[in-house]
């Protein structure tokens, strides 16, 4: 049987004028329709990955080596101008804080408007349905009342799911989540887990989800890569990461997870479970 070409396959390298090393050959393989976990404590590298991923630490003097096959192409090859059809349209990214990722002194209805105009020129009438239908797979409004509102008269919660709507907008092949839930009470974060698989699910999507919490990396996705010092130490469907970690770092992280006093499972390993069997 003839083997399918991962989505996403990169070989990375990541080094500054002041602090080389940051990423060292990090390796990572991401299927059509997958959703993949990567998980490392704070400085371990995550987001400098997604960033590398979509070409854009150059601005802050990073240097990558390697490559970064995506639906068959290296980006690392690609012009500026290249990856701007790109960037947004078949792989965009979710950032932590709508607070910083939304402009406070425009209106959701034209940030909506300006990031369809990036990547498409149509009518209005298709523009309209675009943002209408992204809004809808975010179970938010789409009537002038929420479209006129500004980002500082949104929930964090609201916030979050506009962004997700932005980064949906041109159903892209690969959404790269980094830390978009770890900004979130535990119910909006519940919720946007929830959304994530939807969004898989419904769209075929893929997914890199990024993140320090290894509760939510267990209730969303089925393989996980650990990041340790700028290397990936292991990469496990997330059962066999839970039940029988094979490196030690790996060890470390379910060890220092809180146990329940009674010893029962993880809440996160049971919702992974639950979640699977949908």
């Amino acid at each position: 049987m003839k083997q399918t070409a991962p989505l996403l396959s990169a070989r990375l390298s990541v080094e500054y004028r002041n602090k080389r090393s940051v990423l060292q050959d990090v390796v990572l393989e991401i299927a059509t329709g997958e959703i993949l976990g990567l998980v490392g404590e704070s400085g371990s590298g995550k987001s400098t990955i997604a960033l590398a991923l979509l070409q854009l630490l150059q601005s802050k003097g990073g240097k990558v080596a390697g490559e970064v096959l995506f639906q068959g192409e290296d980006l690392l090859k690609k012009t500026e101008k290249q990856l701007r059809r790109i960037r947004g349209k078949a792989m965009s990214i979710v950032l932590q804080s709508p607070l910083t990722s939304l402009n406070p002194a425009l209106r959701i209805g034209a940030q909506l408007k300006e990031a369809w105009r990036a990547h498409a020129s149509g009518t209005t009438a298709e523009r309209q349905a675009a943002i209408e239908n992204a809004l809808e797979s975010v179970s938010l409004p789409w009537d002038d009342d929420f479209l006129r509102r500004r980002p500082s008269q949104l929930s964090v919660g609201q916030g979050q799911r506009v962004i997700i709507a932005m980064g949906i907008l041109h159903r892209p092949a690969l959404l790269i989540a980094d830390e978009a839930t770890s900004a979130l009470d535990t119910i909006t974060q519940s919720e946007i887990l929830k959304l994530f698989r939807r969004l898989n699910h419904d769209l075929g999507m893929a997914i890199l989800y990024i993140s320090h919490d290894l509760f939510s990396v267990a209730a969303l996705c089925e393989r996980v890569s650990i990041l340790n010092e700028g290397r990936i130490v292991e990469c496990s469907p997330s059962q066999q990461i839970f039940d029988s970690p094979r490196h030690s770092y790996t060890r470390q992280l379910i060890a220092a997870l809180p146990k329940r006093p009674d010893g029962a499972p993880l809440p996160g390993y049971e919702a992974e479970r639950v979640l699977s069997r949908r």
